[in-house]
């Protein structure tokens, strides 16, 4: 009887050890399995479905998810994590449903001044361009002045005689305007002779990008038109670094949208980096915790955010934000309103 308890308990614990290796193996096995993915946004605001035509939304979705996939496969093919934000965002700034490159909103003069930057999380390294009128893809040039100046940020003229000593070609000024967009600063400066008050279109379209590729390491950009009517060459968070734009092997990549002077007020990129090295949270929980801090100082927007272990973060205060993802071996998630 003795020896059948025994053997009864003895077959209990073998089952268990077999349980235990086989879920270590599991694990190790999930351990080892290569994470790299992609997120991007289109910028964050007012954005309903009610308020949204099929044909309109299609449009923006494809968009999304060519930018998405484009980054993607660079991911795929063991491309860097710096190639692929700048490929992504290349798409969105070329892109008139975005305000960023062709599409950007206009000044009070009725110019198009472009805000980007870049950064990479394996050496902190960052470059940024800030008021830029002649540049095609201002993160591409963003780029440059990471990787071929010892500086951080050039600013309108300085930064394209950077970008001409660079041999990247200036753009005629025009290439930026869109009806749409000169539509917009119009009805605005008619309304400000009606009622003598001075109105400014906060920031919409704003695009980003954050990325993780198979060597580990994290990239993130952002690039922007600013501010519809802004005057005095005000410039948002988009091309602040710790702002706008942060990343960190460390950490996380991330990249912001909404009303710049809250993010750059609350060093927001940097605040999520930061909550998560010093104190310890989750990606997700530190990027809801620094939204819930621009809220509370009265400002509003999003982050878009990947970690070292490939997690996804994007949160956000408003009616909606343009935003996706795409994982190793997952398909590509396109988001627009709040779900």
């Amino acid at each position: 009887m003795i020896r059948n308890i025994y053997s009864k308990w003895y077959n209990k614990f073998a089952l268990i050890c077999v349980a235990f290796v086989l879920f270590g193996i599991s694990a190790l096995a999930e351990e080892n399995v290569e994470k790299y993915g992609i997120v991007i946004h289109g910028g964050a605001g007012t954005i309903t479905k009610k308020a949204m035509t099929p044909e309109k939304e299609k449009m923006y979705r494809e968009k999304l998810n060519e930018a998405l996939e484009a980054g993607y496969k660079i991911l795929e093919n063991n491309g860097s994590s710096l190639d692929a934000v700048e490929k992504a965002i290349t798409i969105l700034e070329d892109c008139p449903l975005f305000n960023s490159g062709k599409g950007a909103v206009f000044t009070n003069n009725e110019t198009n001044e472009l805000d980007s930057s870049i950064m990479d999380g394996k050496t902190l390294n960052a470059g940024a361009v800030t008021g830029v009128r002649h540049i095609k893809n201002p993160i591409s040039l963003a780029r440059l002045v990471m990787e071929k100046s010892k500086h951080v940020m050039f600013v309108q003229d300085g930064a394209e005689a950077f970008a001409k000593s660079q041999g990247m070609s200036l753009i005629d000024a025009g290439y930026f305007r869109t009806e749409r967009r000169l539509k917009q600063i119009q009805e605005i400066k008619k309304k400000e002779q009606e009622t003598g008050k001075k109105i400014s279109s906060l920031p919409l379209c704003t695009v980003g990008a954050a990325a993780l590729d198979k060597a580990g390491n994290l990239a993130a950009g952002t690039s922007t038109g600013g501010m519809t009517n802004k005057r005095f060459g005000r410039v948002g968070d988009s091309p602040i670094i710790g702002a706008g734009t942060y990343a960190n092997n460390k950490t996380c990549a991330i990249s912001a949208t909404g009303w710049g002077e809250y993010f750059i007020r609350s060093v927001a990129t940097h605040d999520v980096s930061a909550m998560m090295e010093y104190a310890g949270l989750a990606l997700s929980d530190a990027a809801s915790k620094v939204i819930e801090k621009i809220g509370a100082l009265g400002g509003f927007g999003g982050f878009i955010a990947i970690d070292k272990k490939g997690n996804v973060a994007m949160p956000f205060n408003t009616r909606g934000m343009y935003r996706g993802y795409k994982l190793n071996g997952k398909k590509a998630v396109i988001k627009m309103y709040r779900e």
